[in-house]
């Protein structure tokens, strides 16, 4: 059965021409949806800006791909539901997979192995992470400042550690009697804007599973508080801590920056909160 189809409503750029579907083709693939997460990131410029801070140190004769393309790959493919590396050994002939890093989908080059891509996520050094994260952090202000013309009554930052939970012998895999499991604890930082249900993530850090709640925590709220004064230069400015986070450090810093905050505190067993 084939069906045409006309897409007029998101990414006219990509969607110009008439959609063909035909489902009996030897090279086909279940990944098409992907194609509106790279008319995403071609809006946004996320993937090519990201690849940026990250310091190739390869021969450049030896190179077959680019760190876009790696990035890229694992960013659609963890996206479309593969997140180990071991998955590329049957996606990296994915016809969709290919066009999403500009490659023919037929006649293109495969994508990169497991060992490369083991390669690369292993080659990311600390300073090239740093870099990641406050480009992120960047692009996700610089859009929302485009779309309300860097205006706002108020921003939430929230900062939250999450358990991720681990099963083997991984680096850096703690118990963490909270979570009462062995895990990772990264801190997951998000914006929203005025009353809005939306929250836009701006940073992860990962983080061993054995860390304070609090653990990175002044570095990333001094930074991003920076960032959106630059933008938004009018707008109050609000953070958001569960107990965790409720030490007289940070809650100086807060007073020092002259912010709102609501910083839940951690209660005593047998006590009244």
């Amino acid at each position: 059965m084939t069906q045409d189809n006309t897409q007029f409503g998101l990414f006219p750029e990509l969607f110009s021409r008439p959609l063909l579907a035909v489902f009996d083709q030897p090279d086909s693939s279940s990944d098409g949806g992907a194609l509106l997460l790279k008319g995403i990131d071609s809006q946004i410029r996320l993937s090519e800006r990201l690849a940026q801070c990250i310091d190739d140190a390869r021969e450049s004769g030896k190179i077959h791909h680019t760190m876009h393309d790696l990035l890229r790959q694992r960013m659609y493919g963890i996206a479309c539901g593969y997140a180990d590396c071991n998955d590329a050994a049957r996606i990296a002939n994915d016809p969709v997979q290919k066009l999403l890093v500009d490659r023919d989908p037929i006649e293109g080059d495969a994508l990169g192995s497991q060992p490369t891509l083991s390669r690369f996520e292993n080659g990311v050094s600390p300073r090239d992470l740093y870099k990641l994260g406050m480009e992120l952090a960047d692009i996700v202000i610089e859009n929302q400042a485009n779309r309300r013309k860097g205006k706002a009554g108020r921003i939430t930052i929230d900062l939250d550690p999450t358990d991720d939970p681990t099963h083997g012998k991984q680096q850096l895999s703690f118990f963490n009697g909270y979570y009462d499991t062995l895990c990772y604890l990264p801190i997951v930082g998000t914006l929203q804007f005025d009353n809005e249900p939306e929250k836009y993530l701006f940073t992860v850090v990962l983080r061993p599973g054995n860390a304070p709640a609090s653990k990175g925590a002044l570095g990333i709220l001094t930074r991003v508080m920076a960032m959106l004064r630059a933008s938004f230069p009018k707008t109050k400015i609000r953070v958001r801590l569960d107990g965790g986070f409720a030490n007289p450090e940070i809650l100086d810093n807060l007073e020092m920056e002259e912010v709102e905050y609501l910083v839940a505190m951690p209660t005593t067993p047998g006590c009244w909160s």
